[in-house]
């Protein structure tokens, strides 16, 4: 929508040209469709913000974006994080790794320690694509759409203790989450996880995995990031799999 000013929830009276005024009933801001009932009409309709000339009440057009939208949130999280690396805050880290289904990826972010294995758990501070594809916010008092340096706004006003644990200098972390955001964003992100399903034992790749964050989207044919920083020396089966790995290349 162009005007982010403007309410757009169940409850909030619209206008089409031929039906007249209406109100909303449901709002999918991920897909850009609506359910409105029109006067006394029992039932609803089902209307497309893109094609469909709803207007606010007021008469201003409702402009939905024609761009597929993320139907990840990992993208977004990085752009994130790096504004707050940027801030001083460079002890903030982000892991994410598919659901064992592969329907969808979990992100967690954390801070203090580069313990990937370990990493401490903060209420708020993870979730799941699956939940973001139908409710498009983290829950900062963050909006729809929002920027990433609105982003980071919101984190840091949500949970300003936990974050004050990411207050620190992590170089090499910094370096190479900068380089990465480079190379990925905006259209895809990394996933940690290249073997979740224990039954699947895979040789770990050289590179970082690399996922797309919205439908639509090539596949990634860019330089593919390494490791993270303390990567492969923090795994906890680290010694398995780089044994598995020599055995696969030889």
């Amino acid at each position: 929508m162009t005007d982010r000013g403007k309410a757009l929830a169940p409850g909030t009276v619209v206008f089409h040209p031929d039906r007249g005024y209406g109100v909303l009933t449901m709002v999918n801001l991920m897909t850009g469709w609506v359910s409105v009932r029109f006067g006394d009409e029992l039932r609803t309709l089902d209307l497309s913000l893109v094609s469909d000339s709803l207007q606010h009440a007021d008469g201003a057009a409702i402009l939905f974006r024609r761009q597929a939208p993320d139907f990840m949130p990992h993208g977004r999280l990085m752009a994130m994080v790096r504004v707050l690396h940027e801030r001083g805050y460079e002890r903030l880290y982000l892991y994410s790794w598919p659901k064992p289904s592969g329907m969808h990826w979990r992100w967690h972010l954390f801070c203090g320690q580069r313990d990937w294995v370990h990493r401490p758990l903060r209420p708020g501070w993870y979730g799941s694509g699956s939940d973001y594809m139908f409710n498009p916010v983290f829950g900062w008092g963050d909006a729809p759409g929002a920027t990433d340096v609105e982003l980071a706004d919101a984190f840091a006003r949500a949970d300003p203790d936990g974050l004050a644990h990411a207050r620190g200098r992590d170089l090499a972390h910094t370096r190479w989450f900068a380089e990465t955001c480079e190379l990925l964003l905006p259209n895809h992100a990394f996933s940690l996880g290249w073997d979740s399903v224990a039954r699947v034992r895979r040789a770990m790749p050289d590179t970082v995995p690399v996922m797309a964050v919205r439908r639509g989207v090539a596949a990634y044919a860019g330089e593919a990031p390494d490791w993270p920083p303390g990567w492969v020396d923090g795994w906890a089966h680290h010694g398995y799999f780089r044994a598995l790995r020599r055995t696969t290349q030889s």
